[in-house]
């Protein structure tokens, strides 16, 4: 009977597994067949090397979208790479039990907030706040950017704090026996031994920041505009395709530049997943 039931749930395990893999293969089919499309009417080096996005011209050049979607993602990862490092071994090596217990729950709430929340907070507290600092209206890349940071450091702090966790004991304690202090074994031994996964919390969060689009879209201002400062108005690929798919007929030539776009984005988070799995086999030599 229990060789039976283990055959049963192999095969339901095996067929979940099948059915996700179609899912999953169809949807960049269908995405890559209506986005390389585009190439009927648009030229690959314009696509992908012209900054000018204007339609009713037909001119068709995502290079903003694409150099914003990274620029965006630099300067998010840059604000809070920091602080959820710091966080993660604040957790991880400082803080008292009965903190900890506090301060872990309350970050991995954050993850659970829903993106229009992160917009609105944009909306009301950074993009005044910068249009004071610049003159300007306030609306860019840098609120798109805080607001970003402020998303994915609850990911980066959690995965981090993990690795630090699970650094065997006698690692630390072999380099106090030598005679280094705390912050010396943390700084050359622990961070170290732990960059694997602080780097996978990294890209995980790199990976949620490229494709978020809410948020960003509600504080960015949404012009197809490269960037000249902390308060000018860009655009990046997931905004812009939240911003006019809904108004493109399906086939033409913007409808298949923008599923262009998606397959761009699919092809990012493909190779920050490759990039999350060559580092956990790594870090299990």
């Amino acid at each position: 009977m229990s060789k039976r039931t283990d055959r049963l749930m192999r095969g339901v395990f095996i067929a979940s597994a099948t059915f996700v893999s179609i899912i999953i293969f169809s949807i960049i089919l269908f995405v890559g067949k209506q986005g390389v499309q585009t190439f009927r009417d648009v030229s690959p080096a314009e696509f992908f090397f012209s900054t000018d996005w204007t339609p009713l011209e037909n001119r068709y050049g995502a290079l903003v979208f694409i150099l914003g979607s990274f620029l965006l993602t630099g300067l998010a990862l840059l604000f809070a790479v920091p602080f959820a490092v710091g966080g993660a071994i604040f957790l991880a090596k400082y803080a008292p039990s009965w903190v900890r217990e506090i301060l872990r729950p309350a970050v991995d709430l954050f993850v659970g907030i829903p993106s229009v929340v992160y917009g609105l907070v944009g909306l009301t507290v950074f993009v005044p706040w910068i249009g004071k600092a610049t003159g300007t209206a306030g609306f860019g890349v840098l609120a798109a950017a805080l607001i970003l940071a402020i998303m994915i450091l609850p990911t980066i702090l959690s995965v981090s704090e993990d690795a630090l966790r699970t650094i065997s004991r006698s690692l630390e304690e072999g380099s106090y026996a030598l005679g280094a202090t705390r912050w010396q074994t943390i700084r050359l031994v622990l961070l170290p031994a732990a960059s694997p996964g602080v780097l996978t919390g990294i890209i995980l969060g790199m990976g949620r920041a490229i494709g978020e689009a809410m948020a960003v879209q509600m504080v960015i201002g949404n012009a197809p505009l490269l960037p000249t400062g902390p308060g000018s108005p860009t655009s990046v690929l997931t905004t812009e395709i939240v911003k006019d798919m809904p108004n493109s007929i399906f086939g033409s030539t913007v409808n298949n530049a923008l599923f262009l776009m998606s397959l761009v984005l699919l092809l990012v988070s493909l190779v920050l997943i490759l990039l999350i799995r060559v580092i956990a086999s790594r870090r299990e030599v």
